[in-house]
């Protein structure tokens, strides 16, 4: 490209950066269209559904497309993948856009040629958070991604919760919540601070708001600890105290509280009455780790001491956390999900070199196919991987590994 194309471009992105700090959420797609109009391009901007099954295209001026699946058309490829693709004949580039690693979507740009891909994937990084800083100022980003009205408690705990996922130079960590119009007890949390990546999956007794509650409270007591400095067992004493204090009716929280050291591998947790997490090393399942065993979260206020239990990594292993209503998903005629097959899906997943947060996708959805209705329970899966190659993976820009299949 010469120079004035150069220049064009930079007052593009310099425009959007300008505006977004007065648009509204209506105001992204169409705002976007105009900005790259004298680049000889349009956009669309297509956004992902929270069961990560299919793609919203915000309005705009003109007729507005319907969904596209993400299973079987090149747009839902490059969501999965998180690499951008060309439709050549047509002249359309599609590019995935993220928050950090986070995938939001993917933007269509009409109109786009080879030479002009970086700067489409530069474009896409910028409106991708800008979609996050703007979403809070109105309902109208949240109403494209839903099919269907959320309940009051899968609302409280969507507010709460941290984004799917995150990657840094060592490690990626990504998580799926399921059903998620109508989760109740289920959650999850993390945060990296002086190379710790520090962990939280909790399953709360109960369904429906009461149940949300719980989740929430737990949550808030563990980043509470955590961030006033406090360790593995301060954070579990906080919950066993927010939890008595608050309610007073033994309400309790099954969770894994944990932490990767990210130099050395060193990992450090409790499991507080939950199902053990699974090593995965070389892509396969190799153990579950079943240390560190208390009694759940809210009814130990009088344990005075217990076990935090100790694992050593090695580089690109996996750690996955999960509560049972993955494993204890069951068909009409009773027939368990189960750990083999759970387990069978991830390792499949490493062989084809997916990036984590699609492992995970794929595991849920094959979960609730597997039940063929509506989940009994909810069910939540959390993935860490030990490995600068794995975090690369959810990079749009990065190489990787192509000629998979498409599945769900």
């Amino acid at each position: 490209m010469d120079r004035a194309t150069d220049l064009r471009w930079y007052d593009a992105m310099c425009e959007i950066l300008t505006g977004a700090h007065l648009w509204r959420p209506e105001e992204v797609a169409p705002a976007l269209d105009e900005v790259v109009a004298p680049l000889g391009l349009r956009t669309r901007i297509w956004v992902v559904n929270y069961e990560q099954t299919s793609l919203t295209p915000l309005a705009q001026t003109g007729p507005v497309p319907s969904a596209l699946p993400v299973s079987g058309t090149l747009a839902g490829r490059v969501f999965t993948r998180v690499r951008s693709a060309a439709d050549e004949p047509n002249q359309r580039l599609w590019v995935p856009m993220v928050d950090g690693t986070d995938r939001l979507g993917v933007i269509e740009f009409t109109g786009a040629y080879p030479d002009s891909q970086e700067k489409c994937e530069l474009i896409a990084g910028l409106v991708g958070h800008l979609m996050v800083s703007t979403r809070n100022r109105g309902d109208q980003l949240e109403r494209a991604r839903r099919s269907q009205p959320m309940s009051t408690a899968a609302e409280l705990l969507w507010s709460v919760l941290p984004p799917l996922t995150a990657s840094f130079d060592r490690a990626v960590v990504s998580a799926v919540l399921q059903p998620c119009y109508d989760v109740g007890g289920d959650g999850f949390d993390y945060a990296v601070d002086d190379g710790m990546l520090r962990l939280a999956v909790l399953d709360a007794v109960g369904r429906g708001l009461e149940a949300g509650l719980t989740c929430a409270v737990a949550l808030a007591a563990i980043r509470s600890a955590r961030r006033a400095g406090g360790e593995l067992a301060d954070q579990a004493r906080a919950v066993d105290q927010a939890l008595s204090e608050q309610f007073g009716d033994s309400r309790f929280v099954t969770a894994v509280l944990a932490e990767l050291h990210l130099d050395t591998g060193r990992v450090r947790y409790i499991n507080a009455g939950h199902p053990a997490p699974i090593v995965l090393r070389d892509g396969r399942a190799v153990r579950e780790l079943k240390g560190g065993r208390r009694l759940p979260l809210g009814l130990g206020v009088h344990e005075k001491s217990f076990e935090i239990a100790e694992e050593a990594f090695e580089p690109d292993d996996r750690l996955l956390l999960y509560t049972d209503g993955v494993t204890e998903a069951r068909t009409a005629r009773g027939d368990r999900f189960g750990l083999a097959r759970m387990t069978d899906l991830v390792e499949r997943g490493a062989k084809s070199g997916l990036p984590a947060p699609e492992t995970l996708r794929r595991l849920a959805l094959a979960a609730l196919e597997h039940q063929g209705g509506p989940p009994a329970d909810d069910a939540t899966l959390m993935m860490v991987e030990w490995s600068r190659a794995a975090s690369l993976n959810t990079v749009p820009s990065a190489a990787q590994p192509d000629g998979e299949e498409e599945t769900p």
